[in-house]
């Protein structure tokens, strides 16, 4: 079975989080190394403590993109990042693989970032816009932001979020991105939505797709169940999964058809495994070579807990 956080990793960046100095100033722009890229964030974003605490955080993305690459067929592959953040995982993919990444941002204060980040790379493209599943969703939210993240309630009061596009819109804007091989979504909660648009409006060239399946918080963001997500991409030819815990720990590998019986584990929050959701890729049945990243990435099963690996 798979080792839990310990108390002591996770009581480490929790006080991390809690310094007064540090929520007191969170807002001022510092320049971090993290995972081998160079950043500007302001001072309260996570992702530098996330990593020094948890070193495979977040590099499940950039060895799936790192496998996708080595097996393409042309080169460099196109991937499509939706809440790219400040750029961390355009700027790791673009060092390890040479793609070409379209990044989508729908908060103006990220977006701010974003720029700074990955605005001057050839390889990056910006696209500052709230990505919605349908054309005419979402035409007034506002962001609310935490520690490094943000997510969007509908309100018609305040127009904090950047212009609403639809997947479709998106991809029509974007001609030179009509190969797209990988989709990153992370957009705290709203990715059961925005994920299965994004498959249908590139349908024809089948990316694989990687998203954060978290049902809590996807609950809260949108009315419909996120359980349906498996079966909408299931309709989309996509039949196999590969699962990590969200702190970026195999989980292995499971059918489609079997994830929302396994999804039931993550709710309510199922602290006594050391995590609180899933990082998952989708690929169809007939893409040979994602299969074959799969199989390199986690030859195991499916496990709620994972595989136990000796420390040290």
């Amino acid at each position: 079975m798979r080792v839990p956080a310990t108390r002591v990793q996770t009581t480490r960046v929790f006080l991390q989080m809690m310094l007064p100095w540090r929520r007191m100033f969170g807002k001022r722009t510092v320049r971090r190394h993290v995972q081998g890229v160079e950043l500007l964030l302001p001072w309260s974003h996570m992702l530098p403590d996330y990593a020094r605490t948890w070193p495979a955080y977040g590099q499940n993305l950039v060895a799936l993109a790192a496998g996708l690459s080595e097996r393409a067929d042309s080169q460099p592959i196109q991937v499509m990042d939706i809440g790219a953040n400040v750029g961390d995982s355009a700027l790791q993919i673009i060092a390890r693989t040479g793609a070409s990444v379209l990044c989508v941002e729908g908060d103006p204060y990220w977006a701010g970032y974003l720029r700074r980040n990955v605005g001057g790379n050839p390889k990056a493209t910006i696209e500052e816009v709230l990505l919605t599943g349908e054309a005419g969703e979402w035409a007034a939210a506002s962001p609310v932001r935490d520690h490094g993240t943000t997510r969007f309630v509908q309100d018609d009061g305040i127009r904090g979020a950047l212009p609403a596009v639809s997947a479709g819109e998106l991809r029509a804007r974007h001609p030179e991105f009509n190969q797209l091989r990988l989709i990153k979504c992370d957009t705290d909660g709203y990715d059961p939505v925005l994920v299965p648009a994004a498959a249908s409006a590139w349908r024809d060239v089948g990316p694989v797709v990687f998203f954060e399946f978290d049902p809590i918080l996807a609950r809260a963001a949108d009315q419909r169940d996120p359980n349906l997500i498996w079966a909408v991409l299931g309709e989309l030819g996509y039949t196999k999964l590969a699962i990590w815990d969200n702190g970026g720990d195999v989980l292995g590998q499971l059918d489609i058809a079997d994830a929302a019986e396994q999804a039931g584990t993550l709710e309510p929050r199922p602290v006594q495994l050391g995590y609180h959701f899933w990082d998952v890729a989708a690929c169809r049945d007939d893409d040979e070579a994602a299969r074959a990243v799969f199989d390199e990435l986690m030859p195991e099963r499916f496990s709620v807990t994972g595989t136990w690996r000796q420390a040290g």
